[in-house]
């Protein structure tokens, strides 16, 4: 009887925690959600090579690393407009946080045509977007 009073409260106790689970709700938080007002630092621009360039971006308060991206990709629609070209291409992004800084190095190559690959930019929509997401540019 002790044995079979014992697997009953054992079963009880396993399904009260699986109950428990299930109650839970989603604590995930959507990033429009949370505070945003970021401290753009600055971009520094290098020209490496003809049609690539490399953006050193600098801010604060970024939500994440996507936001760091953002930064840089509107570094280079502006970048792209100046040059007299529409298009860029990116090839890559690190992003680093310390001491509370956010710094993301990019490359992208620029063009007047759509250039072949995934990650095309079209400098006027992108400079665009930039604006009235409040993302300044070079």
């Amino acid at each position: 009887m002790k044995l079979f009073l014992h697997r009953v409260l054992t079963v009880l106790a396993a399904s009260a925690g699986l109950s428990a689970c299930a109650v839970q709700e989603d604590k995930t938080v959507s990033r429009d959600v949370v505070a945003f007002d970021p401290s753009y630092d600055g971009v520094e621009t290098r020209l490496l090579d003809g049609d690539l360039v490399n953006f050193h971006v600098e801010m604060r308060d970024a939500r994440d690393e996507a936001d760091v991206v953002a930064y840089s990709e509107c570094a280079a629609a502006q970048y792209t407009l100046i040059r007299g070209y529409g298009f860029a291409r990116h090839l890559r992004t690190t992003v680093e946080f310390q001491g509370g800084i956010w710094r993301g190095d990019a490359v992208y190559t620029i063009s007047s045509a759509l250039p072949r690959g995934l990650k095309t930019i079209d400098a006027e929509v992108a400079v665009s977007s930039c604006a009235e997401n409040r993302i300044p540019t070079v």
